[in-house]
C-alpha cells in the first residue's frame, strides 16, 4: 500500500517550510520514500503511522533548522519540542531512537522487529536508490521513486558532505553509527 499523503508529514514540514527553503520538495519527497519504505518493512497500527510520521519528517531536519550537517541532535530536539507541544511526549524516546539509529550501519539490536530497526532500514533503502531493497518488491520501490522524486535531495546531501569534508575531515559524516 502506497501513503501518498500523512497529515503529520505536511503538518511538520508546513511549520518548517521558510527553514528549509528551496530543498523543501526534495526533502518532502524523500521523507515520504522513507516514510513509505518504514510503512511495507513493518505492519503498524493508527499510532505507530504517526510515529513514523514524525520520525520521518524530522529525522533530517537539523540540516536546515540548526544549520548544520552533523544534525541528528537537533533532529531529536526540534522532534521532542514538537512532541510535548502536540501532547505525545511519551513518544519521545521512540522517535529519538527512530532519528538516532536512522544511519546505524548495523542492525539495531535493542529491538530488531521494531520501528527504529524498519526505519533504519527504510533510509537505507532510499539513500541506496533501492539497490539495498531488504526484500522490498522492484515495483514497490520504482513506484515509490517514481510518486515521490529525488529532486535534488541526494546533491544536496553530496554538497553538504563535501562541505563537511573540507570543514571536519576527520569527522566528515558525524551523523554514522556502527
Amino acid at each position: 500500500m502506497l501513503y501518498k499523503e500523512i497529515a503529520v508529514i505536511d503538518d511538520v514540514l508546513k511549520a518548517h517550510a521558510a527553514a528549509i527553503g528551496r530543498d523543501l520538495t526534495g526533502y518532502r519527497n524523500h521523507v515520504y520514500r522513507v516514510a513509505n519504505f518504514c510503512l511495507a518493512l513493518r505492519p503498524v497500527d493508527a499510532m505507530q503511522l504517526e510515529q513514523v510520521g514524525l520520525a520521518a519528517a524530522f529525522h533530517d531536519i537539523g540540516i536546515w533548522t540548526a544549520g548544520t550537517f552533523d544534525y541528528l541532535p537537533p533532529s531529536i530536539a526540534a522532534a521532542t519540542a514538537w512532541l510535548a507541544s502536540t501532547g505525545h511526549s511519551a513518544w519521545a524516546p521512540e522517535i529519538a531512537a527512530m532519528i538516532s539509529e536512522h544511519h546505524k550501519l548495523r542492525r539495531y539490536r535493542a529491538d530488531p522487529t521494531g520501528l527504529v530497526e524498519a526505519f533504519r532500514r527504510a533510509d537505507l533503502v532510499d539513500l541506496s536508490h533501492g539497490l539495498v531493497a531488504f526484500g522490498l518488491p522492484r515495483a514497490f520501490r520504482a513506484e515509490v521513486f517514481s510518486v515521490w522524486p529525488d529532486a535534488g535531495f541526494h546533491l544536496t546531501l553530496g554538497r553538504l558532505a563535501l562541505g563537511r569534508l573540507r570543514t571536519h575531515p576527520l569527522s566528515p559524516l558525524p551523523m554514522v553509527k556502527l
